[in-house]
């Protein structure tokens, strides 16, 4: 059997705020294999982050395990979590607000090597300058303060801060939608090249589905706090089973006018987190829910080849 170097077993977070409680990750599971990119995919406020944010540790599960690398995270002492960090790390979607303005960059990606006690100054200057060659930025940039240098350049300073490590597991959340599209691409091929030279597996957040179909090896799709939808990035493009993914896919711009819309765009806004609708938390938003969707939570189930969907009516 593979060894999965991460599996989200039941992942709940709800936050309480003076309404009651925000259900923002309520019953997630999934696993990612060595190597692998999970695209984690959904609108703004589905829980991707709060999930990304959950695993490493940055905010406390409400219940569920996180087994990273064999070891479930949430019963490890602080000295031992300390010790798996060094494992995981993250790149966040503003890299300007990730990096200290008053740092200069190649203190803040040496950063984490002082925190763990890793190498000296001079050693630690030699990594820096490899980590800033690994990203395509000069080693001579590392003199520089953050507001010298592009959206674009900051992002790769993050990615080789994210770098020093030398971790296994990197959350990437959101990491181009503050970037120039012109800039995106350049990024996502970063982040490739360097999954293969580092063997590094991803979870990938992001709000577009556009920007996971080249990266991704699975996707999942989110909604509400609930996983509706995992699949094999071509299987899930080429044959989506839940009406929220075949909407998603639907809004992707197509850059061509004679291939027109098959279905309208999706209609409504999310519902509040506070209070889920009953049933399918899909169904007030469903151009084809029935009446069972109203009433019955549809699990999470395998439809065949690696596709499980949550939907009454998917066969």
């Amino acid at each position: 059997m593979d060894h999965h170097l991460l599996q989200v077993e039941h992942l709940v977070k709800h936050f309480p705020v003076a309404g009651g409680l925000v259900k923002a990750v309520d019953g997630v599971s999934f696993s990612l294999l060595p190597g692998e990119t999970f695209g984690l995919v959904g609108e703004s406020g589905c829980g991707k982050t709060t999930i990304g944010r959950t695993i490493l540790r940055l905010v406390e599960p409400s219940s569920g395990r996180i087994v990273f690398d064999g070891r479930d995270l949430r019963q490890l002492s602080r000295s031992e979590l300390r010790r798996v960090r060094r494992d995981m790390q993250i790149v966040f979607q503003d890299p300007y607000a990730s990096l200290n303005p008053r740092m200069r960059i190649g203190e803040a990606i040496a950063e984490p090597l002082v925190i763990h006690g890793i190498g000296n100054r001079q050693s630690r200057q030699e990594q820096v300058a490899e980590l800033l060659r690994v990203v395509g930025l000069d080693p001579d940039y590392a003199s520089r303060y953050p507001h010298e240098f592009s959206g674009g350049q900051r992002q790769r300073i993050s990615i080789a801060r994210a770098l020093a490590l030398r971790p296994k597991f990197i959350v990437a959340d959101e990491p181009v939608s503050a970037l120039d599209v012109s800039v995106q691409a350049q990024i996502i091929n970063l982040l490739a090249d360097l999954r293969e030279q580092f063997g590094l597996t991803y979870l990938f957040i992001s709000h577009g589905l556009a920007v996971v179909e080249h990266f991704c090896t699975r996707v999942g799709t989110m909604y509400l706090g609930k996983l509706v939808e995992v699949a094999p990035t071509r299987r899930l493009f080429t044959q989506p089973r839940h009406p929220y993914t075949q909407a998603l896919l639907e809004s992707i711009p197509i850059p061509d006018p004679s291939r027109r819309k098959v279905r309208a765009p999706l209609a409504g806004d999310v519902p509040s987190p506070l209070a889920p609708p009953p049933g399918c938390r899909f169904h007030p938003r469903c151009p084809v829910a029935v009446d069972e969707c109203r009433h019955r939570e549809p699990p999470l189930r395998d439809v065949g080849e690696g596709h499980k969907v949550a939907c009454w009516l998917a066969t």
